[in-house]
Formats: C-alpha cells, sequence, structure tokens
C-alpha cells in the first residue's frame, strides 16, 4: 500500500464544459445534471456559511447536509460497479455512474466538505472494521476541535454518532490530504501518499480538472 506524491489536489468541482460532455457521453445526461446538482449544492451551503451551526449533527450545518447529499447516492459494490475488488472512485465518478461503495462515500463527503472550506486537519477519512460483519469498511472522521472526539460520517447510518458511539466499528487507520495515522497512535505514521489507492484517486481528479 504505498508511494509518494509531491502535490496535493486543490479542487474538486472544477466542471469545465469538456468535463461535463465526457460525463454525459460516459453515463448519459443524467449524469451531468447529478454533477451540475453537486456543484449548485456547494454553491448554496458556501452562500449560508455565516450561519452555519456548529453542531455536525444540526440540519443547518454543512456536515449534516453533505452527509445527507452522499446518502442519495445508491450502494453497489466495487465488483459490480467497476468489476474489481477494489476501486477507489472519484465524487466524479460517482456522481457519473450515480453508485458508490463505503470508500466513495467518505472520499466524496471529505472533498465536498473540503470544497466548504472545513479544514483538512479537521478531517480524516478512516479504513475500519465493520464488526457487525467482519468486514472492512470506511467512514469519514470529522474532529471539530483538534483534540476533540471525532463524529462518524458513515454511509451504513443517516446518524452522524461520536466515535465511541459507534462501537461497531473497529478503526485500522486514517489519513487526509497529508498525513496517516494508524489506530491507537496520536503519532503520524507517515503520509498519505503511501497509500496506493489514494494515490490513483488523485492523479485521476487531477485529470479531471485538466479536461
Amino acid at each position: 500500500m504505498v508511494v509518494c506524491l509531491p502535490w496535493v489536489y486543490a479542487g474538486a468541482i472544477d466542471l469545465s464544459p469538456r468535463l461535463l460532455s465526457y460525463v454525459a457521453s460516459r453515463w448519459g445526461g443524467g449524469a451531468e445534471e447529478r454533477l451540475k446538482g453537486w456543484s449548485n449544492f456547494v454553491t448554496l451551503q458556501q452562500q449560508r456559511r455565516e450561519n452555519r451551526a456548529v453542531d455536525p449533527d444540526s440540519r443547518s450545518s454543512p456536515v449534516y447536509a453533505t452527509n445527507r447529499l452522499w446518502a442519495g447516492v445508491p450502494y453497489l459494490s466495487d465488483q459490480s460497479n467497476w468489476g474489481m475488488d477494489d476501486y477507489w472512485a472519484t465524487p466524479v465518478e460517482v456522481m457519473g455512474i450515480n453508485h458508490a461503495d463505503c470508500e466513495d462515500y467518505a472520499i466524496a463527503k471529505y472533498f465536498t466538505l473540503k470544497e466548504l472550506g472545513v479544514p483538512v486537519s479537521k478531517m480524516r477519512i478512516t479504513y475500519v472494521r465493520a464488526l457487525r460483519w467482519n468486514e472492512p469498511h470506511m467512514v469519514l472522521a470529522y474532529y471539530p476541535e483538534p483534540d476533540s472526539e471525532p463524529y462518524i460520517l458513515d454511509n451504513l447510518t443517516d446518524r452522524i454518532d461520536v466515535a465511541s458511539d459507534r462501537r461497531d466499528l473497529e478503526p485500522i487507520y486514517s489519513f487526509n490530504d497529508d498525513d496517516l495515522w494508524t489506530a491507537g497512535s496520536a503519532a503520524k505514521a507517515g503520509k498519505s501518499s503511501q497509500i496506493r489507492l489514494w494515490r490513483g484517486l488523485i492523479e485521476k481528479m487531477d485529470k479531471e480538472q485538466r479536461m
């Protein structure tokens, strides 16, 4: 799982006409409308920025709104969706194909909140084991303050619970744009660029930006 990346992707929803045309040709006109809906959502949330609630579980919070937005995308496994066991889709791909696996939800929420001005230091994409099914799973952890207990945004539930209430999840490692942590340690374990699938995701997002 490991390499090095000299740059960080800056924006998630620069929807050029060429990108919209590509998405429509690959997944149909509905894909273009879904992407525009995502862009409109971000614009509306940015306009409401001054009235944002701090509590992530408040309906007026961008964290709550973002969680609800991506919950509307139907679940489908990577094998059924992409023909492979593990594929990390970009948010554009998710909106295009209109299906997502657990990591796709976490990634899409991460980049949407980043676009809304949430510092990456307050977010970690977190790889866990879902104990109920004894299977790997991925969620987004949101930290209101650097040392606070995180809230968990998870496609398995509409609720946004604090981590201590999610005893069904066993953390393994987490990361954001910059850093990588292993469960149970406050010290950084390295850089997120060490994760091969993350590197591939960023490269795909960069290509989308260049369209």
